[in-house]
């Protein structure tokens, strides 16, 4: 994985991977480690000769004519090989000056035959202003990394209530090398006694937030890096180191920490991605969306580097906390970066303050050409249902493969992911809406695949139309997210089967018209293969639906009774015993979509208007929370992002889905316990609203870490398919 997708980004990742398998070795590591101070570490020449530290620079001031995508790739590969030397600072000083265009210093700073630092705070440096004109800097600065090595410091000093940047060399200034935490990379402490500047080295146009950007989206590149070798380490090890017999990434506790960890190193690479993309001048229409890309990755990024390091030591137990295994290097390089950049809580409320003030990320993709002409097409065909209303235009939608496109002809469209988004696009624009066939959107493809021409010609095209309204008949008392525990029947009969069992948690039970329902048709046959696969008309007799009323009160749910009900050979579905391969058909080409709401999605847009209803109660907690909940908001949209920039391009899905889910369903659980807590004692009145209130929501919002596979399946799930780690034992069969 890397913070780049297209192939350009995978060939510079693996040129620099394989520059650092070859330079950046344990020895000079350890030589970094062990040195009594900072010095430029043996492949820096080499580093500079590959043209990396000019990567994001023009080329007409010695750069290579990037941008700062292309160089988070970079800072980000160096970080996961805990690269000594000061590549960051000297990189985030080029990027600085060169915002300020301020440009003398930037073709030796992209040679590499100068090195820079940066400061993120002022300290005690002041900046005085004579009546002469004359302006001097007098002070002594906050810790700066790499300050022990750099040519050229660009410093923050308080200028009256505001902070300027100045641009002073070394010579002008005594440095303070000072015992630094990260051992490969050291801080120093300046100071600074009446050293007049140069009007031309006074950073104008820069403020302390747009250096804290750029800051926040190099750091939070590198913490990407950093949080990947964490996870890859603890997982390699689970997968290996025995206790009690087994593998400890068997466990239960080791597994879910393990993807617990891959969540956060997926979510710190999304939101360093992100911000990277929108750094770069021009990138985006309003700066305030840079801004707020830079805070989402400055409050995610390098807190998930930091817990990932935490967490690998305790996965390694003993050997990580041993002096002579990396793990403590990268807690060490991780705890640094996240008290540089600045506390967590201070990024969160950086992101509340940014979106109560309107800004939004616009999360979309740039199509290829071949868009314009697809989209004349599908205009040009849409424009008749525009005419019509109602079910003829359902029908009119569905016959011309509107209702799914993503389906192969003649059930949709076989639209490949640039026609599904222009599809979607010129839908929404004409205000055409195709029938919602909900469970029914799971049928049809499953028909597609493995039904008969019969079937298909009975069930797909009403179903396309809306007029067969499916529920989905899986679940059993003793049997939720283990199918294999299925013990509704199917014997055989003449002419069908008869079943009998009951189902529970079934969807639409009541107003359903038809089923898909998994019975068992084999009991001698292991687990799922003794399963089959029936199409149940919901009106047969010997059915009973009971509703089953969940905790919000309500009845959505039903338990459904299955007593000797009668199914048609016909409405069996390929063959029995296929049932769970049925159960989990994904057709290959799959829905692509792209979402046009909120970056910050329903709920974290509830939220905001919770606060800004009532402004006099945001004191700094609840803006802290808000910015976390905001921030995990962010990240499920650019987990989406990501996966239909994937498709775009015909690569398969990376595990931006599994994360995505993990933690879209944590937050929305979070989003609705907050509203709550904001409300205070009305939200436990039961009073106002129409029944969908934050209460409501709250309550409803339990059961998202249960249906379709709960958090702990979900886990289990990560921790095996995503990483490697071993799969559960096998349960050991009772004794007769």
């Amino acid at each position: 994985m890397t913070i780049g997708l297209t192939q350009e980004h995978r060939d510079l990742r693996d040129s620099v991977r394989t520059f650092v398998t070859r330079h950046v070795t344990p020895e000079v590591v350890r030589k970094a480690v062990d040195a009594k101070r900072e010095e430029l570490p043996s492949y820096w020449p080499a580093l500079a000769e590959q043209g990396l530290l000019g990567l994001h620079l023009p080329e007409e001031s010695g750069g290579a004519g990037y941008g700062l995508l292309e160089l988070a790739v970079v800072v980000e590969e160096l970080g996961r090989a805990m690269a000594p030397g000061p590549f960051l600072p000297t990189v985030l000083a080029s990027a600085v000056l060169r915002r300020a265009g301020h440009e003398p210093l930037l073709a030796e700073l992209a040679e590499g035959t100068m090195i820079g630092a940066v400061g993120l705070r002022p300290g005690g440096l002041g900046l005085t202003r004579a009546q002469s004109g004359e302006i001097s800097v007098s002070g002594v600065s906050e810790p700066i990394l790499g300050g022990h090595v750099a040519d050229v410091l660009v410093l923050p000093v308080k200028d009256g209530v505001a902070t300027t940047w100045v641009v002073l060399p070394r010579a002008l200034v005594e440095t303070a090398d000072l015992p630094s935490h990260d051992l490969t990379r050291r801080l120093s402490r300046v100071s600074v006694d009446g050293v007049a500047v140069a009007p031309g080295d006074v950073l104008t146009g820069l403020d302390e937030h747009g250096v804290l950007d750029l800051a926040a989206a190099l750091f939070a590149a590198e913490a990407s890096g950093l949080a990947d070798w964490a996870t890859t380490t603890a997982a390699d090890y689970a997968r290996v180191r025995e206790q009690f017999g087994r593998p400890i990434g068997q466990f239960q506790g080791v597994k879910h920490r393990c993807a617990r960890m891959l969540a956060r190193a997926e979510q710190a690479r999304v939101c360093a991605w992100d911000a990277a993309r929108a750094g770069d001048a021009g990138a985006v229409e309003d700066p305030r969306e840079a801004s707020l890309a830079a805070a989402v990755a400055g409050a995610t990024s390098v807190e998930a580097a930091f817990s990932t390091a935490k967490d690998c030591i305790q996965t390694l137990g003993g050997i990580g906390f041993t002096w002579e295994h990396d793990a403590s290097l990268y807690l060490r390089r991780a705890q640094t970066l996240r008290i540089l950049l600045g506390s967590t809580a201070s990024w969160r409320r950086r992101v509340a303050h940014l979106t109560l003030g309107g800004a939004r990320r616009k999360l979309g993709v740039e199509l290829p050409a071949e868009a314009e002409r697809i989209r004349a097409e599908v205009r040009a065909e849409l424009e008749p249902a525009g005419n019509l209303e109602g079910k003829e235009r359902l029908t009119y939608l569905a016959e011309h493969g509107y209702t799914a496109p993503h389906l192969p002809v003649p059930w949709g469209k076989g639209a490949d992911a640039v026609s599904q988004l222009v599809i979607a696009e010129e839908m929404r624009t004409a205000g055409l809406r195709a029938a919602d066939m909900i469970i029914g959107g799971w049928v049809v493809p499953t028909l597609i695949a493995h039904g008969n021409p019969e079937q298909h010609e009975r069930f797909l095209p009403a179903t396309l139309r809306g007029d067969i309204v499916w529920c989905q008949l899986f679940s059993e008392p003793g049997a939720g997210s283990d199918l294999a525990g299925l013990s509704t029947r199917a014997e055989k009969v003449d002419g069908g089967w008869k079943i009998t069992g009951q189902k529970v948690w079934t969807s639409m039970a009541r107003e359903a018209h038809w089923g898909i329902l998994l019975a068992r048709t084999d009991v001698s046959a292991p687990k799922h293969k003794g399963l089959s696969y029936f199409l149940l008309d919901m009106s047969s007799p010997g059915i009973d639906i009971r509703p089953l009323r969940e905790l919000t009160g309500e009845a959505l749910f039903n338990e459904v009774f299955l007593d000797e009900v009668f199914v048609p050979d016909e409405m069996l579905v390929a063959a029995p015993g296929d049932g769970w391969k049925l159960a989990r058909t994904t057709l290959a080409n799959e829905r692509v979509s792209l979402s046009h709401d909120s970056s910050l999605g329903s709920g974290g847009e509830a939220l905001l208007d919770l606060v800004a209803a009532a402004p006099g109660e945001a004191d700094d907690e609840r803006l802290t929370t808000l910015g976390g909940i905001l921030c995990d908001a962010q990240s499920g949209g650019l987990f989406g992002l990501r996966t239909t920039i994937r498709s775009l391009s015909g690569r398969q899905p990376g595990a931006e889905s599994s994360i995505g889910k993990l933690i879209g369903v944590e937050h929305i659980q979070q989003v609705w316990e907050t509203a709550m807590d904001w409300a205070g004692a009305e939200s436990l009145s039961g009073e106002g609203g129409d029944g969908r209130t934050a209460t409501w929501m709250f309550l409803n919002s339990r059961c998202m870490s249960i249906a379709g596979g709960t958090t702990d399946v979900q886990l289990n799930i990560i921790g095996e398919r995503l990483l490697g780690l071993p799969r559960d034992p096998e349960p050991v069969p009772a004794r007769a």
